[in-house]
């Protein structure tokens, strides 16, 4: 069949397929692109050709890849899309949108243009040119972000790179982002192509059991632990090993908390759910992790805003247990390793641990602790004065007395993850999208299209704030193209309120942070800017409403989320005082302070610092 090397790839990608529990869908879904001199004539021609890939016009390569992100993540990683780019700045914008879906673990195939292979001209235009190195261009900047990395130099070579590079899109250890560089020359070359290449493939998702030493080595260890403790991370979601957690939990009474991308795991009015871990966790859960005997975590890759930057699991005799598909992340904390796909391993404990449960005292311990923390969620969330301004935390829980198990919030920097992983009451494992892994301003927007297109008919959320939608609103021109009816709440604080309160607790005196004039004395200490978002969300295609008051408020998120077409929610916040706005920070989070400074703020800061590197820990 001849082909060239771009309407080959395009065909291929379209006959692929996942499959898992019987269930099976296309693995590349759909491509997005921007289109320019180094893909316009390849992939751009043959995705005119190709009537089985849909195609999505983006506005901003970075938001391409957040977009197909938050569709991977929406699939739990059964079904990606592929992202195509011009060469230069159109390929180097992917690296920031790339090195979050490879954190995260999350697939996403990156097809960027690349200089002339056949080098008629040198240089070319957007040619990177180094004097040392001439087989290297700027798509280079990729490879460290990218869990497979090819550049398909010759027609032939396309084969086994397209070949390996959906092996890594389905693979649940492996995956993330996969970029093919793609020269313009090459793209546009013919082939006999063999007709093998294009017929249908499954790749069939595993769900590998654990070794049966590790497995007893692990189900011994929690029956004779007094204080156990579950983490659940993202793996719980990707599995789908909601219902096995569930089950082993309430069976065996032991508490599970959640990281940011495990929380949602088990419902908030779970019994033994204690709510989210770490940094941003709640008192019960922080408790609970400092005090524990055994910790198991499930799916997770223990960041540093899950222990605390190695301060949380304080007891001495400590020991943890780790299930995940990945090896590499379960022998981390010195853990007792079990390697196997979630939802097997969880299945195959309680099958084990049929008879074990935690002591009774225990279970009352945490129980009690859960209901104070609901009194203190209930205290930010209360609306003394409906003819108010709201507070961050106010919005929240007036969003809370909307939405129901089928909403989806998605969130990703500032302030915001914190206040919705210690406060926000998940109703069903999809509610809370919060990326957290790579904290990158921005995503929400574009995420949330990828989102309303894996999951029509779900009432979707984008929650951002003032700092993160100027970062990255382009999407918002996406979803009113594609008549998505994307739900976007802007909350405007004139400023970077989550790096402000960072800035003020290290010293640094909220120093650059707030979005003001600049004074006559050069410092941004001078009126709020002039900025009108809302304005500009309008002017972007959005039906715009302004609420003013708590009340107001109530009615705009209704309305918002009734709506069929794109509609943002623009509101002005009121700072929170220390009663009712969100608790504290329940946990350290290591942010090395200056060691000498002049300045007063700073060397208290430095004395605060000091006092809590003391307790930090490698579990070995």
């Amino acid at each position: 069949m001849r082909l060239t090397v771009a309407q080959a790839l395009v065909r291929f990608l379209a006959a692929q397929y996942t499959e898992r529990d019987g269930a099976r869908q296309r693995l590349v879904a759909a491509t997005w692109g921007i289109f320019g001199h180094g893909n316009v004539a390849g992939i751009g021609q043959a995705l005119v050709e190709e009537e089985h890939m849909p195609f999505h016009q983006g506005r901003n390569e970075q938001a391409m890849v957040h977009a197909a992100v938050g569709h991977a993540r929406r699939t739990n990683r059964l079904s990606a899309h592929a992202v195509t780019t011009s060469i230069g700045p159109g390929a180097t914008n992917l690296v920031t949108g790339a090195a979050l879906a490879t954190i995260n673990h999350l697939p996403v195939l990156l097809l960027p243009g690349d200089t002339f292979a056949g080098r008629p001209a040198d240089p070319v235009l957007q040619q990177l040119q180094l004097p040392y190195a001439g087989d290297v261009s700027v798509n280079d900047c990729l490879r460290p972000v990218s869990r497979y990395f090819d550049r398909v130099t010759r027609p032939e070579a396309l084969i086994p790179a397209a070949l390996a590079a959906v092996r890594v899109l389905a693979d649940p250890a492996e995956t993330g982002a996969v970029t093919l560089a793609l020269p313009q020359d090459v793209q546009a070359e013919a082939y006999d192509w063999p007709e093998e290449f294009f017929a249908e493939r499954i790749w069939r998702i595993r769900r590998p059991s654990p070794d049966e030493d590790e497995l007893d080595a692990a189900a011994t260890a929690i029956a004779r632990a007094a204080r156990p403790l579950i983490v659940a991370g993202g793996g719980v979601r990707y599995s789908e090993a909601e219902e096995a957690l569930s089950g082993l939990a309430a069976r065996t009474g032991i508490p599970v908390a959640a990281t940011q991308a495990g929380k949602g795991s088990l419902p908030h009015d779970h019994p033994q759910d204690v709510g989210g871990i770490g940094h941003t966790g709640t008192a019960v859960a922080d408790h609970l992790a400092r005090t524990a005997d055994l910790v198991i975590g499930v799916g997770t890759r223990w960041t540093d805003f899950t222990t605390a930057s190695g301060t949380l699991f304080a007891r001495p005799d400590v020991r943890f247990v780790n299930l995940n598909i990945a090896a590499f992340d379960s022998h981390k904390m010195a853990a007792l390793p079990l390697v196997a796909d979630a939802r097997e391993g969880l299945e195959q404990l309680h099958a084990l641990l049929e008879q074990h449960h935690v002591p009774a005292p225990y279970v009352h311990e945490y129980a009690e602790e859960k209901l104070r923390w609901e009194a203190r969620v209930d205290a930010a969330y209360a609306v003394p004065d409906e003819d108010a301004r709201p507070t961050q935390t106010q919005v929240l829980g007036v969003l809370d007395t909307l939405v129901d198990a089928s909403d989806i919030l998605i969130n990703a920097a500032g302030s915001l993850p914190g206040d919705l992983h210690k406060l926000w009451r998940t109703r069903s494992p999809e509610q809370y999208h919060v990326e957290y892994g790579y904290s990158c301003m921005g995503y929400e927007i574009p995420a949330a299209v990828g989102v309303l297109l894996a999951a029509p008919g779900r009432p979707v959320w984008a929650l951002v704030g003032d700092g993160t939608y100027l970062m990255n609103p382009t999407e918002i021109v996406t979803a009113v193209q594609e008549r998505l009816p994307l739900r976007l709440v802007i909350l405007q604080n004139h400023g970077y309120a989550s790096i402000g309160g960072l800035s003020e607790a290290v010293g640094a005196e909220r120093y650059g942070t707030d979005y003001r004039l600049r004074a006559d004395d050069g410092s941004f200490t001078g009126p709020p800017l002039p900025i009108d978002l809302g304005a500009n969300a309008a002017s972007l295609g959005m039906r715009v409403l302004r609420p003013r008051t708590i009340r107001d408020l109530r009615e705009a998120l209704a309305d918002a989320r009734a709506a069929t077409d794109p509609t943002c929610v623009y509101v002005e916040t009121e700072t929170a005082d220390s009663v009712s706005g969100p608790p504290p920070a329940q946990a350290w989070w290591d942010v090395p302070v200056a060691e000498i400074s002049t300045r007063p703020s700073a060397v208290k800061a430095r004395e605060e610092y000091d006092r809590h590197v003391t307790a930090r820990r490698r579990h070995l």
